[in-house]
């Protein structure tokens, strides 16, 4: 398949087909799928947390340098399987699309490509490029959702270390107070952008350094659960150097040498604890292409040809199925009510809103909303807010991304779940206040959509997911009952002597909004 000439490396004829084939196939994708490929590219440019991203292209580029040779040798050949592979991802896509779930989606449109090299190379060339390939799923920016999680751990182990610094700290959620003072394990805090970023590397490492599989699982791991201490260490070195020079000083010195020092020496003791360990000879090939030839599942495999006349205008109508289905879904909008009323319930009455810290829900989207603060005869003050939208897609997700109890960009910060409250989602959130402590807010959270009821935004996505593909109309709602320590002595009991006046929360929901 290649030959040498005065040391040039000539291309023969299938391959140069080959490649002009991947090359419309991935234009193409590329060109009806812009508008996630350029949102991945806005979060890569735009995002701290995914600027590492930058580096992953030119990566792969390297990898595949690395093999090309060797990759060369095998016969590049159209592979009918790979159709099925191709639109499994579509349909990942359509799933993405009609769930409103941007990450979904940005990993499908990877997928589509990864798949089309499948269909345009055959089983030979993907088992050549099959580290590559795997690398390109470090284009899609994943990681928030693992900001609570990691601010809850990160907090936790801070305490840790403070205690066996014998420094006096009480901690709250996410919120740690010592003789320095109040301190939050803040989104930023959280570690999530070195662990992704860490992750990344790790199994770059794992690849080109390693050759034995246990070896590369114990670097990857190492590459997780280190950044994950690392990152205590540096809130506890952060709360440490406040008591010293004080909060100024220590918030200054954090972003400045924890941010740009200190993740770089871990990085170096991780290269270093491992480097005794590499077993990849330097100069061994990172395939053999012999023995993928030779391979018998992989000649099964190969058998399965597919012309390219009849692939690519296949893996098109495919591409133009799923979009068309997306837009289908999207374009339904289930009616509204002509009169949808302001939240009421028996014995309690509206109250001026102007008290407290301001606390305004996000529902971005809606197509109807109400925000009214309630008190009943007792004296307890509840806060409701809901929202109705007539359909769920972008731009108007009920459970997106900075949506909700928590809005983007608000004074609000996440402290801690809440106590358990039927199948509501349960949040304790603060804010600054004039005082000396902070007004806390515990906020609970319903969606409904046809006969569901439940706090849950992913067993929302997935029932949103169910009425786009069968192209069913619903209206979804969203009801947040909040009850802030300002006014409440005891918001959970504030909250369950609202939830006890208005009954079952979803014939409730449905009285309201005239489902």
């Amino acid at each position: 398949m290649i030959a040498e000439r005065d040391g040039a490396l000539r291309v023969s004829a299938p391959w140069r087909s080959a490649l002009l084939a991947l090359a419309l196939v991935w234009l193409a994708l590329i060109g009806l799928l812009f508008a996630d490929w350029r949102a991945m590219a806005g979060q890569w440019w735009n995002s701290s947390t995914y600027n590492h991203i930058l580096l992953i292209p030119p990566i792969i580029g390297w990898l595949v340098s690395q093999r090309h040779h060797d990759v060369l040798r095998l016969t590049p050949r159209g592979w009918w399987p790979g159709l099925v592979l191709f639109a499994g991802a579509g349909l990942v896509w359509v799933l993405g699309d009609l769930a409103g779930l941007a990450v979904l989606r940005q990993l499908a449109v990877v997928l589509m490509a990864q798949a089309g090299l499948a269909v345009v190379m055959g089983p030979e060339v993907v088992v050549g490029l099959a580290f590559p390939l795997f690398y390109m799923l470090f284009l899609v920016p994943l990681g928030d959702e693992l900001i609570p999680g990691l601010q809850t751990l990160t907090a936790r182990l801070t305490m840790v270390f403070l205690a066996l610094a014998h420094i006096r700290a009480t901690i709250n959620g996410v919120f740690i107070t010592t003789p320095a003072g109040y301190f939050e394990v803040a989104e930023a805090c959280s570690g999530i952008k070195f662990l992704i970023a860490m992750v990344a590397y790790g199994a770059l490492v794992a690849n080109v350094c390693f050759l034995r599989w246990t070896r590369r699982a114990a670097f990857m791991a190492m590459s997780v659960v280190v950044p994950i201490i690392a990152n205590g260490l540096r809130a506890f070195g952060t709360i440490w150097i406040a008591g010293w020079y004080g909060i100024r000083f220590a918030s200054s010195f954090d972003h400045v040498v924890y941010g740009w020092v200190f993740f770089a020496l871990v990085m170096a003791l991780c290269m270093a604890v491992g480097w005794r360990f590499f077993d990849r000879p330097v100069d061994r090939a990172m395939i053999d292409p012999d023995a993928i030839v030779a391979n018998p599942v992989v000649r099964w495999l190969a058998a399965w040809r597919l012309s390219p006349m009849v692939g690519l205008p296949l893996m098109l109508a495919i591409t133009l199925g799923c979009i068309a289905w997306g837009g289908a879904a999207q374009s339904l909008t289930a009616p509204l009510p002509q009169q949808v009323r302001a939240p009421v319930a028996p014995g309690w009455t509206a109250v001026a809103t102007n008290e407290g810290m301001a606390w305004v829900p996000l529902h971005g989207g809606a197509d109807r909303q109400f925000h009214v603060r309630l008190r009943d005869a007792a004296g307890a003050t509840v806060d409701v807010s809901l929202a109705i939208y007539a359909n769920q897609g972008t731009g108007r997700e009920a459970g997106g991304f900075g949506q909700g109890a928590l809005p983007l960009g608000s004074r609000w910060a996440w402290e801690r779940a809440g106590p358990t409250m039927g199948v509501a989602k349960s949040d304790v959130i603060q804010a600054p206040s004039a005082g000396p402590l902070p007004e806390r807010r515990l906020c609970l959270t319903w969606y409904r959509s046809g006969g569901l009821l439940t706090g849950s935004n992913l067993a929302l996505r997935l029932h949103v997911m169910g009425d786009h593909l069968a192209l069913r109309r619903q209206v979804t709602a969203v009801l947040i009952v909040s009850a802030s320590d300002r006014f409440n002595r005891d918001p959970a009991a504030a909250l369950a002597a609202f939830l006890a006046a208005v009954g079952p929360v979803g014939r409730w929901i449905d009285g309201v909004t005239g489902g």
